[in-house]
């Protein structure tokens, strides 16, 4: 069995390379596409993070990194609340390790300048990309993590015999996801995600944190109602 320590130490490292690897990409490999990797660099950067955490860690934990989808799975009745809080906590923790990883780095660069939304963080509005409002923000997130959620507990169905390529349907899908998304808010669909890097911004970054917790959980607990009562039922509700 595996211990609940180990659990947490999985969730915490692979919450730590996603945040590390997925916003590190836009601050240090950069956003240009001309000198840097560009937006669909980025996008890659995020999916890829994914897949390599769940093929390094899904047997141990089940690569959640985000709790957003530990919520959901709660909803859908794969998940204990107990161990779901637990997996959030250390989400939340490697998330913050990540980003001050990150920030070490980037601080030691001559050029450095910590701007508003730095670090890669989420945002909208006046001065972020391309300058989306409130609701175009929130809409976003929202649909954006109930279609991650949905590929995520299709994918992961004890019924699908695809299972084996679970990580790559779910990596890739947040690649498309970041591929549409990045100018909106620069894609959250990850409480722990957006909670790392704004804690070092500040400012606007940690103002409209609210967004990028409560759109994405929303987001995940729809999805999960959506696919058992419309899609592929509990055993016990059939």
């Amino acid at each position: 069995m595996i211990s609940k320590t180990s659990k947490f130490v999985a969730e915490m490292f692979g919450t730590m390379v996603l945040v590390l690897m997925g916003c590190g990409s836009a601050v240090i490999a950069g956003a240009d596409g001309t000198t840097g990797v560009g937006l669909l660099g980025i996008s890659f950067a995020f999916g890829l993070s994914v897949v390599a955490m769940a093929y390094a860690i899904g047997h141990i934990s089940g690569c959640h990194i985000n709790p957003a989808i530990s919520i959901a799975m709660v909803a859908a009745g794969r998940m204990k609340m107990g161990e779901a809080i637990s997996y959030i906590i250390a989400q939340i923790i490697g998330a913050i390790i990540g980003a001050g990883i990150l920030y070490l780095i980037f601080t030691n660069h001559p050029g450095a300048e910590m701007k508003p939304w730095a670090l890669g963080s989420n945002g909208w509005g006046t001065g972020y990309l391309d300058q989306y409002n409130t609701v175009g923000a929130f809409v976003a997130e929202f649909v954006f993590t109930f279609i991650f959620l949905m590929v995520i507990l299709g994918s992961t169905s004890t019924k699908n015999i695809n299972g084996g390529f679970a990580g790559l349907a779910i990596g890739f899908s947040l690649v498309l996801i970041h591929i549409v998304g990045i100018k909106i808010t620069g894609v959250s669909v990850n409480p722990a995600r957006s909670i790392g890097p704004a804690i070092f911004a500040g400012g606007e970054a940690l103002s409209q944190l609210w967004l990028f917790i409560l759109a994405p959980v929303l987001g995940g607990i729809f999805a999960a109602f959506t696919y058992n009562l419309l899609i592929e039922k509990p055993e016990s509700a059939k």
